[in-house]
């Protein structure tokens, strides 16, 4: 259930209020849908909540693709 309403609010936000302007590819609202669909609700948003703190006017940005496993997070820990 909360895996559905935090599509539908993604999806809502990507449609209605996002610029479509973001440093990283893919932006941070598709990086976020992507995560919380491969990894389910919990650790999904972890991973895009990271992923919005990273984003940032300094950052380099670029290609920042779901990581498919959790021990790819060498940088979080």
């Amino acid at each position: 259930m909360l895996k559905f309403l935090s599509v539908k609010l993604i999806r809502f936000y990507q449609k209605y209020l996002s610029k479509g302007t973001c440093m990283y590819i893919p932006t941070c609202s598709e990086y976020t849908l992507e995560a919380i669909l491969k990894h389910g609700f919990f650790y999904g948003s972890f991973l895009g909540i990271l992923r919005i703190l990273r984003c940032t006017p300094w950052c380099k940005g670029g290609f920042d693709k779901v990581p498919d496993r959790k021990r790819d997070l060498k940088w979080v820990y």
